[in-house]
C-alpha cells in the first residue's frame, strides 16, 4: 500500500529533527527504508523482536519498535541509541507510520472504488453503501476531467495531480488505462460552467509549469448524484476522441463543444462512404486545390457572408462570387445557400473522420 519511498521520506524527516540513525525493516528481513547503512547490521535482531511478543525491546544499542497493519506486524523500526527520550521518539515514529498505512489503505480502496464506478463495475446498491463507508458524500456536484499524455502513463503526472489537487479528500485523481489520468472534481453547489473551464486551465498550468507538454485535456458535463459520475467520465472520453478529428488544434475540449462533431463519431464508415458519394458523386474534397479548400474554410468562418470572406482573402467580391460558381458547377451545391452550405459543412467533417477513423485502424 504505502511506497518506499515514502517510508524513506519519513525517516529522512525524523533524522533532520531528531539527530538519529533510523532504519525501518519488514518482517522478512528486508531493509524498507534507511538513513544510515550501519544500522542495517540490526536485522538479526529485528527478526528475533518479530518472534517476540513484545511491542518493543532495546538490543546491542539500539531501540526496536513493532509497526502494525490492522493487527498484524508489518515493519519493525530500529533507532540506534538508548534512553527515555530515544524511546518516546520511536513510539511516536512508530505510531506516525502506522497512521500512514491506514491513511494510504484509505486512499488505495478510494480509488478502487472510483475505479470501478467510472468503469460501471458497481450496482446501485454497492455504490451508496461504499461511498457511506469510505466517507464520500453521494449528492454533490462533480465532473470528470481526462488528461491525455503524448506517449505512455507517466506516474510522475499521476503523484504531481495528486499532491495539487488531492488534498481536500473530495477530489479523486486516477487512471484507468497507459495513457489517460481522471481527475473527478467536486464542485460548489452554485458554481457556474465557468468554473468547469478554470479548472481546465488550472490543470494546463499544473501540467505547464512542469514543463510538461503535448498533453490534451477533456471535460464532461456537471452531475449531481455520485451515480453519474461514470456518465462525465464517459463524455470525457468522448470529448477526447471526437476533439482529435474536429478541434485537432485544441488541447483543451468540452463535451458540450463537440456540436454536430458527435454524432458524426458515431455513424458507421459504410455509411459515410455511401454519403459522400452521393454527395460528391465518387470525388473527395482531398481533390480540390488549395486555393479552393481555403475560399470554403473562410466563406464558413465568416457565416456565409461574401463581403467579408472577400475582404479577409484581399480579394474582389467577383473573384469570390467567380470561385463559388465553380465549385457548384462541379458539386451541384451552391454554399450561398443555407441548406448546401450545411450539406457540404458536414460532408466536410465526415471525410475528415474516415480519414480519421482509417489512419487509426492501421
Amino acid at each position: 500500500m504505502i511506497s518506499n519511498q515514502v517510508l524513506q521520506g519519513t525517516v529522512d524527516n525524523v533524522k533532520s529533527i531528531a539527530r538519529v540513525e533510523l532504519c525501518i525493516i519488514d518482517v522478512d528481513g528486508k531493509v524498507i527504508a534507511s538513513t544510515d547503512y550501519e544500522i542495517e547490521n540490526s536485522i538479526p535482531n529485528a527478526l528475533e523482536l518479530a518472534k517476540s511478543p513484545a511491542d518493543s525491546q532495546e538490543m546491542n544499542g539500539c531501540q526496536f519498535f513493532k509497526i502494525y497493519d490492522e493487527g498484524q506486524l508489518e515493519y519493525i523500526l530500529v533507532i540506534a541509541g538508548s534512553g527515555e527520550n530515544l524511546y518516546t521518539l520511536g513510539k511516536l515514529t512508530a505510531l506516525q507510520i502506522q497512521s500512514l498505512i491506514v491513511a494510504y489503505k484509505e486512499r488505495f480502496d478510494k480509488d478502487n472504488f472510483i475505479k470501478n464506478l467510472l468503469l460501471d463495475n458497481l450496482l446501485l446498491v454497492d455504490i451508496f453503501s461504499r461511498a457511506k463507508k469510505l466517507h464520500i458524500q453521494s449528492d454533490a456536484r462533480r465532473v470528470a476531467f481526462i488528461i491525455e499524455s503524448p506517449e505512455s502513463k507517466d506516474d510522475n503526472i499521476l503523484e504531481l495531480m495528486r499532491t495539487r489537487l488531492g488534498g481536500n479528500n473530495k477530489d479523486f485523481i486516477t487512471a484507468v488505462d497507459e495513457k489517460n489520468i481522471i481527475v473527478v472534481k467536486e464542485l460548489k453547489p452554485n458554481s457556474s460552467e465557468k468554473e468547469v473551464q478554470n479548472i481546465c486551465l488550472q490543470l494546463k498550468s499544473i501540467l505547464s509549469e512542469e514543463n510538461i507538454k503535448g498533453i490534451r485535456i477533456s471535460c464532461g458535463t456537471v452531475v449531481k448524484e455520485l451515480k453519474e459520475v461514470s456518465r462525465s467520465y464517459k463524455e470525457a472520453k468522448l470529448a477526447l476522441d471526437v476533439g482529435k478529428i474536429f478541434f485537432d488544434e485544441r488541447d483543451i475540449i468540452a463535451y458540450s463543444e463537440l456540436g454536430i462533431g458527435r454524432l458524426i463519431y458515431q455513424l458507421p464508415i459504410p455509411l459515410c462512404k455511401l454519403f459522400i458519394k452521393e454527395i460528391f458523386d465518387g470525388k473527395s474534397p482531398d481533390d480540390f486545390d488549395e486555393e479552393t479548400l481555403v475560399t470554403i474554410t473562410k466563406f464558413f468562418e465568416n457565416s456565409l457572408n461574401v463581403s467579408e470572406t472577400s475582404r479577409q482573402l484581399y480579394i474582389h467580391r467577383n473573384t469570390l462570387v467567380y470561385r463559388l460558381d465553380k465549385l457548384q458547377k462541379s458539386t451541384g451545391l451552391d454554399l450561398r445557400v443555407f441548406e448546401d452550405a450545411i450539406t457540404f459543412k458536414i460532408a466536410l467533417m465526415v471525410v475528415k473522420y474516415m480519414k480519421y477513423m482509417e489512419t487509426y485502424e492501421y
